[in-house]
């Protein structure tokens, strides 16, 4: 039998987790390691993480989507906004009932987006395009069908575009999720 005494460390930061178990010098070694490499490292990939929370989601369009009995709306009558913009804010109105659990998905084919719009069947196809060259929105085909979703970079960028035309403060960067 061994008289020599092992120490166990059980480190938590974020969500990352580790175990050390051992000599005591050895532990205390480990546990330098981790603090000194891993910490600041995992800090710097939490500062350039893009990740819209609900909540992000919301205070960003707040003034541009509502939620309604007949679904998720563009709520800017008072604003001009270009097809593009359009297109792109049902995109987020439907992201955001997707985000709160009013609804299994977070895209729409180009007939749900015309419903929605009132816009012409070829104007979103030809904007949806356009969108999704650029990545801003991203298609997926279920079933055969063509649904397109609003991606990240698309938030970020449908947000720059909104605080230029009307003068909002644009967000800085998402919290992180």
């Amino acid at each position: 039998m061994s008289s020599e005494k092992t120490l166990s460390v059980s480190v938590s930061y974020g969500d990352v987790k580790v175990d050390f178990a051992g000599p005591p010098d050895m532990v205390m070694r480990s546990l330098h390691e981790f603090v000194s490499k891993v910490v600041p490292n995992f800090d710097l990939a939490k500062a350039i993480s893009a990740n819209y929370s609900l909540n992000d989601i919301i205070q960003m369009f707040k003034d541009y989507v509502r939620i309604t009995p007949e679904g998720p709306r563009v709520w800017a009558q008072d604003k001009k906004l270009s097809d593009k913009d359009l297109v792109s804010l049902q995109l987020i109105a439907v992201k955001i009932t997707s985000l709160s659990g009013k609804s299994a998905s977070d895209a729409l084919t180009v007939g749900e987006l015309q419903t929605a719009t009132g816009l012409y069947a070829k104007t979103i196809g030809s904007r949806l395009s356009e969108l999704n060259k650029l990545g801003l929105v991203q298609r997926t085909d279920s079933e055969g069908i063509g649904r397109y979703r609003m991606t990240t970079t698309g938030i970020h960028w449908l947000d720059g575009q909104l605080a230029k035309k009307f003068a909002k403060p644009a967000q800085s960067s998402p919290a992180p999720a």
